[in-house]
């Protein structure tokens, strides 16, 4: 049971149109197909991309970095928030099947959203 690393990150922005012009634009960025709620960019050896707000999300009021995604590949997603659950570790989103796989997200010591998720 191990986690391989980041593998997706993702922006919650204002105004999704204006960050995605800014990184397709002036950092050269080329887009993929992707959800409706997001630009996603083909960028290596991570995916990225600009997503709206995630529903309650405040980005004027948030601390600094609440709006940063970061994802992480595990394998066996579904095994290592089993064993995070039965260690105490602050689950923020239950596990559900999804368009990564089975995906969940935890809260690490400082308060920061961690994603797993088990599709290659």
């Amino acid at each position: 049971m191990t986690t391989i690393g980041p593998d997706f990150i993702s922006l919650q922005v204002r105004d999704l149109d204006r960050a995605a012009d800014f990184y397709e634009h002036h950092l050269g960025l080329t887009r993929q197909p992707g959800p409706p709620h997001a630009v996603v960019f083909d960028t290596k050896p991570a995916a990225f991309a600009v997503r709206e707000a995630v529903p309650g999300m405040d980005l004027d009021a948030a601390p600094l970095g609440r709006g940063v995604a970061i994802w992480l590949h595990a394998p066996e997603a579904q095994k290592v928030h089993d064993a995070l659950a039965a260690a105490g570790v602050e689950i923020a989103s239950a596990p559900i099947d999804g368009p990564f796989g089975r995906t969940f997200t935890v809260v690490d010591p400082d308060g920061y959203s961690i994603t797993l998720h088990d599709k290659a």
